[in-house]
């Protein structure tokens, strides 16, 4: 038990051998392997969502390479999940009136999507741990891990859920109930991009020393229900270009999959300069050009959601190992951005991290560096899978749209022979400094959604199924709201309202009085966008009451 704080009742405690915080493919896999290679292991996994998969938001095109090193037979699993198999792969390049398709020989091998699967990757993380309780993983849904604990060495022995029933105003209500810790000989984070206490441990223990910024992306999905003569399953359709400029990167993607659906999202890498910029308007006008409106025309738009994606890649991965526990999964950054996909990655650092679990538990440690697994990802199929690819993002960054994609694809086509065109540029600056001043940028004019295929915010979150217990402290945390208006507002024309894809912040113009800042927490979908773009690092996305935020099906 922990000593009682400011009065507060002493909090439970539970002991395991291993404790997992986040029910992605990352989590999953990770306690999936452990009781593979050890079924006497005690493993516990913490999920933020009210239910595994209720928080997970991805294209989702998978490549089976995870899935078949984890669980072999997973294709055999008639119950599992909806799969179809990629039958069509394409990529177009957007002007505004037209769409010019790439030819596929043209294509880096490494960018073929065939042999690959789409699914919900919701979908595919609800049977996963199904798989994982079958092997007596204890999973517990709506509780997020909010606190790490140390030990007298600085070593990391566990983590505590929050407290349930806090008041807004930081009181306890009267249905107080303080939190868990969960202690562990080894704790792993698979909190996905971004996680706050990911975040704490990068920093604390000084993990990216050595390793460039981390970069993101915001990626916006929408699911839709489509005219049957529209649905080409296994279609699976990528572009870049027109909504944005040259200068401002990302694309968009199309995959059709299951009975009638097509999941369509847009990406917009963080490193943007004109604060007028709105991803989510980008997204709603995307949907307008003519070679993508004609699928929707006559379907239904069932889902929306946002997700912050790690975009750094091979040279922005951190030290993944520290006393007491190690990232996994998003958490560490192994997302291949030309590719678009990351899961297949997270399943197989998981794996790989369990097996240097089990070796450490076996010889009876507890609480120290699983060093090995931090030197061996870089050979292993990650490491084989980033690094080709780690240029694209730095050249794209630096030369724009048109020749960095051109520069890209050359890098990648040198690497499937062994050369290295570029050595490993780095990325510069973090996302936040790449904004530039209002002052040197002019407002964009984005038409009103019409209802049918675009949308506004608010009918966007509503499909979200968000939802926040609202007698609760505010979990986005402004540290000086002073500097707020003076910065944020005054320099940058209160970029928060745009940035953000839920309608969450707005300055409010009152007569003569100064504009008010207000925070709609309850909107928050937890994609992190104002903990990675506000240019002064003054906004903190901390985890709300457990089971707060998105409940997203089928994405």
């Amino acid at each position: 038990m922990s000593d009682g704080a400011a009065g507060l009742p002493e909090r439970e405690g539970m002991d395991f051998d291993v404790v997992v915080v986040g029910g992605g493919p990352a989590g999953l896999a990770t306690a999936i392997r452990l009781k593979q290679l050890d079924p006497e292991l005690s493993v516990v996994l913490l999920e933020k969502g009210s239910e595994v998969g209720a928080h997970i938001l991805s294209g989702a095109v998978v490549d089976p390479i995870g899935l078949d090193a984890l669980l072999p037979d997973w294709r055999e699993d008639e119950t599992a999940f909806a799969k179809t198999e990629v039958s069509d792969d394409r990529f177009l390049y957007l002007t505004e009136k037209g769409a010019i398709r790439l030819p596929s020989f043209g294509m880096p091998k490494i960018l073929s999507n065939h042999g690959a699967f789409v699914v919900s990757l919701g979908d595919v993380t609800r049977w996963l741990s199904a798989q994982a309780e079958a092997l007596g993983v204890e999973i517990y849904p709506g509780f997020a891990a909010n606190e790490i604990l140390f030990d007298a060495s600085g070593a990391v022995t566990g983590v505590a859920t929050g407290d349930m029933g806090v008041a807004k105003s930081g009181e306890p209500g009267p249905n107080y109930t303080r939190g868990m810790e969960l202690r562990g000989k080894y704790v792993i984070f698979a909190e996905g991009a971004r996680g706050q206490l990911s975040k704490q441990l990068i920093n604390r223990f000084k993990l990216d020393a050595a390793s460039e910024p981390q970069k993101f992306g915001l990626g916006l999905k929408e699911l839709w229900q489509v005219a049957p003569e529209k649905h080409k399953p296994g279609l699976v359709q990528h572009s870049f270009g027109w909504p944005l400029d040259d200068r401002t990167g990302g694309g968009s993607f199309l995959y059709h999959f299951g009975d009638g659906l097509v999941s369509v999202g847009f990406v917009v890498h963080l490193n943007y300069e004109n604060p007028y910029l709105s991803p989510f308007d980008e997204f709603q006008r995307f949907k307008t050009h003519p070679a993508i409106r004609e699928t929707f025309e006559g379907g239904k738009r069932l889902s929306y959601g946002a997700r912050a994606i790690t975009e750094g890649g091979f040279q922005s991965v951190p030290k993944l190992s520290f006393p007491g526990g190690a990232l996994v999964g998003c958490a560490a950054g192994f997302v291949n951005v030309p590719r678009i996909k990351g899961s297949h990655n997270a399943i197989l650092s998981g794996k790989l991290c369990a097996e240097h679990l089990v070796e450490a538990l076996k010889a009876g440690r507890a609480q120290d560096e699983l060093a090995t697994y931090d030197a061996a990802w870089r050979d292993s199929a990650i490491g084989k899978d980033l690094k080709p690819v780690r240029n694209v993002k730095p050249l794209w960054s630096k030369f724009g749209t048109r020749l960095g994609v051109m520069l890209g694809g050359l890098s990648m086509w040198a690497e499937q022979f062994g050369l290295s065109l570029f050595g490993t540029l780095p990325h510069g600056k973090p996302d936040y400094a790449a904004t530039g001043e209002a002052r040197n940028f002019s407002p964009i004019a984005y038409p009103k959604p019409d209802g049918k295929i675009s949308f506004d915010k608010l009918s966007s979150v509503f499909l979200s199924n968000t939802n926040h217990e609202e007698d609760q402290p505010p979990h986005l945390k402004v540290k000086d709201m002073t500097l707020q208006k003076t910065s944020e507002h005054d320099v940058f024309a209160g970029l928060s309202q745009r940035y953000c894809p839920a309608g969450v912040y707005e300055w409010v113009e009152e007569g003569a009085d100064a504009p008010r800042y207000q925070i709609n927490a309850q909107n928050c979908v937890h994609c992190k966008t104002c903990d990675i773009k506000d240019p002064n690092q003054n906004i903190v996305w901390v985890a709300p009451e457990g089971a707060g935020g998105p409940n997203y099906s089928g994405m």
